[in-house]
Protein backbone atom coordinates (compact mmCIF):
# COMPACT_ATOMS: atom_id res chain seq x y z
CA UNK A 1 0.00 0.00 0.00
CA UNK A 2 0.96 3.48 -0.71
CA UNK A 3 -0.13 6.93 0.56
CA UNK A 4 -0.29 9.95 -1.77
CA UNK A 5 -0.73 13.47 -0.87
CA UNK A 6 -3.42 15.17 -2.46
CA UNK A 7 -2.28 19.13 -2.88
CA UNK A 8 -0.71 21.28 -4.50
CA UNK A 9 0.76 23.28 -1.68
CA UNK A 10 3.98 23.13 -1.83
CA UNK A 11 4.70 23.90 2.47
CA UNK A 12 2.44 20.68 2.61
CA UNK A 13 4.17 18.18 -0.20
CA UNK A 14 7.61 19.51 1.94
CA UNK A 15 5.94 18.27 5.35
CA UNK A 16 4.38 14.94 4.33
CA UNK A 17 7.68 14.21 2.39
CA UNK A 18 9.73 15.04 5.48
CA UNK A 19 8.01 12.51 7.60
CA UNK A 20 8.43 9.87 5.37
CA UNK A 21 4.68 8.95 4.90
CA UNK A 22 4.34 10.17 1.03
CA UNK A 23 4.70 7.85 -1.70
CA UNK A 24 3.50 10.33 -4.46
CA UNK A 25 1.32 13.88 -5.05
CA UNK A 26 -1.68 13.80 -7.11
CA UNK A 27 -3.14 17.33 -8.43
CA UNK A 28 -6.44 18.43 -9.30
CA UNK A 29 -7.43 22.03 -10.98
CA UNK A 30 -9.12 23.20 -8.03
CA UNK A 31 -5.86 22.63 -5.93
CA UNK A 32 -3.83 24.60 -8.30
CA UNK A 33 -6.27 27.46 -8.30
CA UNK A 34 -6.41 27.50 -4.83
CA UNK A 35 -2.54 28.63 -4.83
CA UNK A 36 -3.22 31.41 -7.69
CA UNK A 37 0.12 30.31 -9.52
CA UNK A 38 0.66 28.72 -13.33
CA UNK A 39 0.16 25.25 -13.08
CA UNK A 40 3.31 24.22 -14.91
CA UNK A 41 4.95 26.30 -12.61
CA UNK A 42 3.34 24.47 -9.78
CA UNK A 43 4.08 20.78 -11.63
CA UNK A 44 7.88 21.53 -12.26
CA UNK A 45 8.24 22.46 -8.59
CA UNK A 46 6.71 18.94 -7.07
CA UNK A 47 8.37 17.66 -10.07
CA UNK A 48 11.45 18.73 -8.35
CA UNK A 49 10.86 17.72 -4.71
CA UNK A 50 9.01 14.29 -5.06
CA UNK A 51 10.27 11.03 -6.29
CA UNK A 52 7.32 9.06 -6.75
CA UNK A 53 4.58 9.27 -8.66
CA UNK A 54 2.67 12.81 -9.61
CA UNK A 55 -0.67 12.78 -10.99
CA UNK A 56 -1.14 16.27 -13.54
CA UNK A 57 -4.50 17.01 -14.35
CA UNK A 58 -5.26 18.11 -17.91
CA UNK A 59 -7.45 20.51 -18.09
CA UNK A 60 -9.09 19.98 -21.75
CA UNK A 61 -12.11 18.26 -22.09
CA UNK A 62 -11.15 17.20 -25.59
CA UNK A 63 -9.16 14.01 -26.68
CA UNK A 64 -6.61 15.77 -28.75
CA UNK A 65 -6.22 18.57 -26.19
CA UNK A 66 -6.04 16.16 -23.68
CA UNK A 67 -3.22 14.95 -25.69
CA UNK A 68 -1.15 18.43 -26.18
CA UNK A 69 -0.99 18.99 -22.56
CA UNK A 70 -0.05 15.01 -21.41
CA UNK A 71 2.56 14.90 -24.03
CA UNK A 72 3.96 18.14 -22.65
CA UNK A 73 3.39 17.86 -18.62
CA UNK A 74 5.48 14.67 -19.53
CA UNK A 75 8.34 15.91 -20.34
CA UNK A 76 8.79 17.27 -17.08
CA UNK A 77 9.90 13.93 -15.20
CA UNK A 78 9.43 10.40 -15.73
CA UNK A 79 7.94 10.38 -12.28
CA UNK A 80 4.30 12.40 -13.92
CA UNK A 81 1.12 10.61 -14.63
CA UNK A 82 -1.58 12.33 -16.35
CA UNK A 83 -4.97 12.76 -14.48
CA UNK A 84 -7.18 12.40 -17.14
CA UNK A 85 -11.43 12.48 -16.11
CA UNK A 86 -13.43 9.25 -17.02
CA UNK A 87 -15.54 10.82 -20.03
CA UNK A 88 -15.53 9.70 -23.54
CA UNK A 89 -13.05 11.55 -24.81
CA UNK A 90 -10.97 10.93 -21.43
CA UNK A 91 -10.76 7.15 -22.61
CA UNK A 92 -10.04 8.17 -26.08
CA UNK A 93 -6.60 10.07 -24.43
CA UNK A 94 -5.71 7.46 -22.48
CA UNK A 95 -5.40 4.82 -25.13
CA UNK A 96 -3.68 6.72 -27.42
CA UNK A 97 -1.45 7.76 -24.29
CA UNK A 98 -1.33 3.86 -23.09
CA UNK A 99 0.14 3.17 -26.49
CA UNK A 100 2.69 5.72 -25.94
CA UNK A 101 3.71 4.35 -22.91
CA UNK A 102 2.97 7.24 -20.76
CA UNK A 103 1.35 7.18 -17.35
CA UNK A 104 -2.79 7.74 -16.39
CA UNK A 105 -4.30 7.87 -14.09
CA UNK A 106 -8.16 8.37 -14.66
CA UNK A 107 -10.68 10.38 -12.30
CA UNK A 108 -13.83 11.19 -12.08
CA UNK A 109 -14.64 7.51 -11.62
CA UNK A 110 -18.20 6.49 -9.51
CA UNK A 111 -18.29 2.74 -9.76
CA UNK A 112 -17.08 -0.56 -11.00
CA UNK A 113 -17.95 -0.93 -14.19
CA UNK A 114 -16.39 2.92 -14.99
CA UNK A 115 -13.22 1.56 -13.44
CA UNK A 116 -13.20 -1.38 -15.52
CA UNK A 117 -13.75 0.65 -18.92
CA UNK A 118 -10.97 2.52 -17.89
CA UNK A 119 -8.69 -0.19 -17.36
CA UNK A 120 -9.91 -1.74 -20.57
CA UNK A 121 -8.35 1.61 -22.22
CA UNK A 122 -5.13 1.39 -20.74
CA UNK A 123 -5.06 3.66 -17.49
CA UNK A 124 -2.15 2.67 -14.94
CA UNK A 125 -3.90 3.76 -12.25
CA UNK A 126 -8.30 4.07 -11.80
CA UNK A 127 -9.00 7.06 -8.78
CA UNK A 128 -12.30 5.71 -7.28
CA UNK A 129 -14.35 8.58 -5.72
CA UNK A 130 -15.14 6.81 -2.40
CA UNK A 131 -15.63 9.74 -0.09
CA UNK A 132 -18.29 11.19 -2.51
CA UNK A 133 -20.54 8.25 -2.54
CA UNK A 134 -20.19 8.23 1.52
CA UNK A 135 -21.38 11.37 1.43
CA UNK A 136 -24.37 10.17 0.09
CA UNK A 137 -24.73 7.39 2.14
CA UNK A 138 -23.71 4.38 -0.73
CA UNK A 139 -20.82 2.47 0.25
CA UNK A 140 -17.58 3.65 -1.50
CA UNK A 141 -15.42 0.84 -0.27
CA UNK A 142 -17.80 -1.97 -2.09
CA UNK A 143 -16.76 -0.03 -4.99
CA UNK A 144 -13.33 -1.02 -4.57
CA UNK A 145 -14.27 -4.66 -3.55
CA UNK A 146 -16.44 -5.03 -6.94
CA UNK A 147 -13.45 -3.47 -8.83
CA UNK A 148 -11.10 -5.62 -7.49
CA UNK A 149 -13.15 -8.41 -8.30
CA UNK A 150 -13.56 -7.73 -11.72
CA UNK A 151 -10.19 -6.95 -12.60
CA UNK A 152 -8.77 -10.15 -11.47
CA UNK A 153 -11.41 -11.68 -13.22
CA UNK A 154 -10.70 -10.19 -16.03
CA UNK A 155 -7.11 -9.92 -15.29
CA UNK A 156 -6.43 -6.23 -15.97
CA UNK A 157 -3.27 -4.82 -14.83
CA UNK A 158 -4.02 -1.38 -12.80
CA UNK A 159 -3.13 -0.07 -9.43
CA UNK A 160 -6.13 1.60 -7.65
CA UNK A 161 -5.87 5.44 -6.08
CA UNK A 162 -8.48 5.27 -3.57
CA UNK A 163 -9.55 8.60 -2.91
CA UNK A 164 -12.10 10.69 -0.65
CA UNK A 165 -11.56 8.57 2.30
CA UNK A 166 -12.30 11.22 5.57
CA UNK A 167 -13.67 8.70 8.10
CA UNK A 168 -10.94 6.03 8.85
CA UNK A 169 -14.22 4.78 11.03
CA UNK A 170 -16.10 4.16 8.43
CA UNK A 171 -19.19 5.65 9.74
CA UNK A 172 -21.49 7.03 6.94
CA UNK A 173 -23.94 10.16 7.32
CA UNK A 174 -27.16 9.74 8.78
CA UNK A 175 -28.57 12.18 7.27
CA UNK A 176 -28.65 13.33 3.51
CA UNK A 177 -29.54 16.38 1.49
CA UNK A 178 -32.23 15.54 -0.40
CA UNK A 179 -31.67 18.11 -2.93
CA UNK A 180 -28.17 16.40 -3.53
CA UNK A 181 -27.51 15.66 -7.22
CA UNK A 182 -26.13 12.14 -8.27
CA UNK A 183 -21.92 12.28 -7.61
CA UNK A 184 -21.29 12.21 -11.12
CA UNK A 185 -22.86 15.12 -11.78
CA UNK A 186 -21.98 17.51 -9.12
CA UNK A 187 -18.30 16.35 -9.46
CA UNK A 188 -18.35 17.21 -13.45
CA UNK A 189 -20.03 20.67 -13.02
CA UNK A 190 -17.00 21.24 -10.28
CA UNK A 191 -14.37 20.37 -11.84
CA UNK A 192 -16.08 22.64 -14.72
CA UNK A 193 -16.00 25.33 -12.59
CA UNK A 194 -12.18 24.81 -11.59
CA UNK A 195 -11.11 24.21 -15.22
CA UNK A 196 -12.72 27.90 -15.97
CA UNK A 197 -10.58 29.77 -12.85
CA UNK A 198 -7.46 27.61 -14.17
CA UNK A 199 -8.05 28.69 -17.68
CA UNK A 200 -9.59 32.11 -17.37
CA UNK A 201 -12.48 31.43 -19.60
CA UNK A 202 -15.76 29.93 -18.97
CA UNK A 203 -15.70 25.74 -19.50
CA UNK A 204 -18.75 23.54 -20.50
CA UNK A 205 -19.60 20.89 -17.55
CA UNK A 206 -19.54 17.45 -18.98
CA UNK A 207 -22.51 15.19 -17.51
Amino acid sequence: MQFFIDSADIGEIKKALALGLCDGVTTNPSLVAKTGRAFKDVLKEIVALAPGPISAEVTATDAEGMLREAREYAKYGDQVVIKIPLIVEGLRAVKVLSDEGVKTNVTLCFSAVQALLAAKAGATYVSPFVGRLDDISQDGMQLIADFDELTRARRCAVDLYVTGCTRASGERPTLVDARRRKPAVDANRAHARDLSAVRGRRASAVV
